[in-house]
């Protein structure tokens, strides 16, 4: 009970930080590129492990899913022709009910059309499960490896209104 434990530790800590800060002296190509994130990855390096974000990124894995994003397809002028059908099983399955689609009537015949006239996911209540991409029986949704939303033009272009197509 005289302290030695404290100084103990507190030794065992100052030679992680003097060990730390020679080995970052030894190696400097670890920091701003991609080889020194990857080097810094393995559970067997010593030094620091920080990632210089946002210089710096540590990929995602395949199975990273964060925002759902409606998938178009280009027609032969350049025309962005929709998946969707406006089926509506997207909106079935959804967990926290965060996708609402209105469905597009022809003006004349007044019966409905296979396509949206607006497609909304409110990815402020959206919990990012992927339910709504694995369930789409015509790969009109995917799951987005975008994580970085950080402007409000970014989130208007990635994720609010996906599609919304109103009639003219």
């Amino acid at each position: 009970m005289n302290g030695s434990g404290i100084l103990r530790g507190l030794g065992i800590t100052f030679r992680h930080f003097i060990e730390t800060y020679l080995t970052d002296l030894k190696s400097r190509n670890r920091y701003f590129n991609p080889q020194g994130v990857e080097v810094r990855r393995d559970s067997q390096v010593t030094g620091i492990f920080t990632v210089q974000y946002p210089e710096e990124k540590l990929p995602v894995p395949e199975e990273f899913r964060y925002l759902p994003i409606l998938v178009y397809d280009e027609g032969e002028h350049g025309e962005m022709i929709q998946r969707c059908t406006s089926c509506g099983i997207c909106s079935k399955v959804c967990p926290p009910q965060c996708i609402w689609i209105v469905r597009k009537n022809d003006p004349v015949t007044g019966k409905p059309i296979p396509a949206p006239a607006e497609f909304y996911i409110d990815i402020d209540i959206c919990m990012n499960c992927g339910l709504c991409a694995e369930y789409c029986s015509f790969d009109s949704i995917k799951m987005d490896h975008n994580y970085e939303i950080t402007s409000y033009e970014e989130v208007i272009k990635t994720g609010f209104i996906l599609c919304k197509n109103t009639p003219h």
